[in-house]
């Protein structure tokens, strides 16, 4: 069953990891990366795998949105 914040990880026999989102493949991590990865996973899995597949929000979008700069 997916996790309902939609994040999950399956760390396959050759070493590589799988994080789907909503059981759907978001990236697949080789070698040192999928080391890295499984090192760093631990205290707060769902903001581990949103970070390292780029998938998440900063909180800043509607401000950034309104910043003279990026208006037209």
């Amino acid at each position: 069953m997916p996790d309902p914040h939609g994040f999950a990880y399956t760390e396959r026999a050759d070493g590589s990891v799988v994080i789907t989102h909503h059981s759907r493949p978001a990236t697949t991590l080789r070698g040192g990366r999928a080391a890295e990865f499984l090192a760093e996973v631990g205290d707060d899995p769902q903001e581990v795998m949103a970070r390292w597949t780029g998938n998440y929000r900063h909180g800043n979008e509607r401000t950034a949105k309104n910043h003279p700069r990026n208006r037209r």
